[in-house]
């Protein structure tokens, strides 16, 4: 008995929620409607929602862009400077900052100054990316 009485009264719940939905029943201003101020309301913070993570976007792609091009032109910077000291030690034949610019060119960047102290090289790798220039300088020979 106590089985068919909870059912019934869950119906009768159900029913009641349906009808006040509907306008049938008695609502928030005894109308049995729902405020005509909310409708819509979700759409519109969807929508903020969606503009604010796009503007994020766009602040934060050229600034992860251009981090990017800063490794590259970092790890090019590192080669050519280890290959120039190796052609200045004597391991490579040719001149140091010819094969620099070679290994510079070869991992995406431009060789923007090469200078010979020695056995000591000191490059300095440039890249553009998004209309920004960014430049890196390494330096590489033997530990003194």
């Amino acid at each position: 008995m106590r089985a068919w009485r909870w059912t019934l009264n869950r119906w009768a719940w159900l029913r009641a929620c349906a009808s006040t939905r509907n306008g049938a029943g008695a609502g928030e201003n005894g109308a049995g409607e729902y405020s005509a101020g909310e409708n819509g309301a979700g759409s519109v913070l969807a929508i903020g929602l969606v503009a604010g993570v796009m503007s994020l976007l766009g602040l934060v792609l050229p600034l992860s862009l251009a981090i990017a091009a800063r490794h590259t032109v970092t790890a090019a910077a590192d080669a050519g400077a280890l290959a120039a000291a190796d052609t200045a030690i004597g391991i490579h034949a040719g001149f140091p900052c010819e094969r620099a610019a070679q290994v510079v060119e070869a991992n995406g960047a431009s060789l923007a100054g090469c200078t010979v102290d020695g056995l000591v090289v000191t490059v300095e790798a440039a890249g553009t990316v998004i209309g920004l220039t960014v430049s890196a300088r390494a330096t590489a020979g033997p530990a003194r």
